[in-house]
């Protein structure tokens, strides 16, 4: 069982996002270690990009402080080291094609997979498009994972056939994002992606507060929050490690019994 798989072996899965840098490449250090103790099963960590197309105005803004305060991807490689000294939690990055053509394919899945990334997701590339990253990645053991939205049912299906280490159903059309309420049948989703495949389907896109993290993860195997981190993180700035760490408690907890 791979170690994202192994994330969903023990009931409904809780995945936190941060943006590397934001507010400092020690912060997030930090903060994935009090994830993690604080009942986080898998950690994404987003790799900041000047044009991130599929982020809302929180997530955005996430982004540009990061680089300007020097979150470059070989600093966070450097980061990823240090925390693989001690944690296993799988973590995956979660970025844009551009970053890791800029940084060459083969060079940046291959420094991600002796670093022990686990996964990738790159929110602007279309099915059509993976081939070139989901080849080298199979190949050096890094699995791109797959996102699907709201859209035809026969298009969710083609994706789920080879579908690697979980799929990320998108709750709402449109960019990231805090949302009041959820009202696509994800239910749905999850049952198209089953049926073509036995993987983990985790939802994310809108998830802020323990109900409405309960309510997903009765219909999926996991739940994603991002955008309700980040804006901790841009809350609290360098003491922003207790009060995540608090957020994902208390997410995890309403999940938990599930």
């Amino acid at each position: 069982m791979t170690k994202i798989k192994n994330a969903f072996a023990n009931g409904k899965a809780f995945i936190p996002f941060i943006t590397c840098g934001d507010p400092s490449l020690t912060v997030s250090e930090q903060l994935v270690y009090a994830m993690e103790a604080a009942g986080a099963d898998l950690i994404e960590l987003g790799i900041p990009f000047s044009d991130p197309t599929a982020e809302g105005p929180v997530i955005q803004a996430a982004n540009l402080r990061a680089l300007h305060a020097g979150a470059l991807t070989d600093a966070i490689f450097e980061m990823v080291a240090r925390i693989r000294q001690k944690t296993q939690i799988p973590l995956v990055f979660m970025t844009y094609a551009n970053v890791v053509y800029h940084y060459g394919t083969r060079r940046f899945l291959q420094k991600a997979a002796d670093l022990g990334v686990d996964g990738l997701i790159l929110a602007d590339v279309p099915y059509e498009e993976k081939a070139e990253f989901a080849k080298v990645g199979q190949e050096l053991g890094v699995e791109l994972i797959s996102m699907i939205a709201p859209t035809s049912h026969d298009r969710i299906k083609m994706i789920a056939q080879d579908a690697a280490g979980f799929v990320y159903c998108v709750s709402s059309l449109g960019v990231t994002g805090v949302r009041n309420t959820i009202t696509t049948d994800i239910n749905a989703m999850v049952q198209l992606v089953k049926h073509e495949q036995e993987i983990p389907c985790a939802v994310g896109f809108g998830i802020s507060t323990p109900a409405q993290a309960r309510e997903m993860a009765q219909q999926a195997d996991g739940v994603i929050v991002g955008s309700a981190i980040v804006r901790l993180c841009e809350k609290y700035g360098q003491d922003c490690v207790k009060p995540v760490a608090d957020y994902v408690r208390s997410m995890k907890d309403a999940i938990r019994d599930l």
